[in-house]
């Protein structure tokens, strides 16, 4: 399999930077041996089994987060909050079957 891929060379960067002009990139042709292809079995489970798996856990993280910044919300001193509402720390949002669609 031939694929065709468009780079920057230091040449031509060089030439672009010289010239006072934006660099063009250049193709490059290179040459790859696929021995199997991705999905190419329709009944392998793995991708899913991996993508379950990274759902539970982004999921067990963000409540495990969640659960800290409200027991840190509700906790009181002096009759006061712990923390103002403006100090909350900043929560990742939950990002699933990210990696495990890159693995396909």
């Amino acid at each position: 399999m031939v694929l065709v891929d468009l780079r920057y060379s230091t040449r031509n960067l060089t030439e672009a930077a010289k010239e006072r002009r934006r660099p063009q990139p250049g193709a490059v042709r290179r040459r790859v041996d696929a021995y199997s292809y991705a999905r190419s079995i329709v009944r392998d489970r793995s991708v899913s089994r991996l993508a379950w798996d990274e759902e539970r856990r982004t999921r067990q993280r963000l409540r495990a987060e969640l659960g800290l910044v409200q027991r840190q919300l509700n906790a009181r001193t002096d009759g006061r909050p712990a923390i103002a509402r403006t100090d909350i720390p900043d929560i990742v949002p939950a990002r699933h079957r990210h990696s495990a669609l890159r693995l396909a």
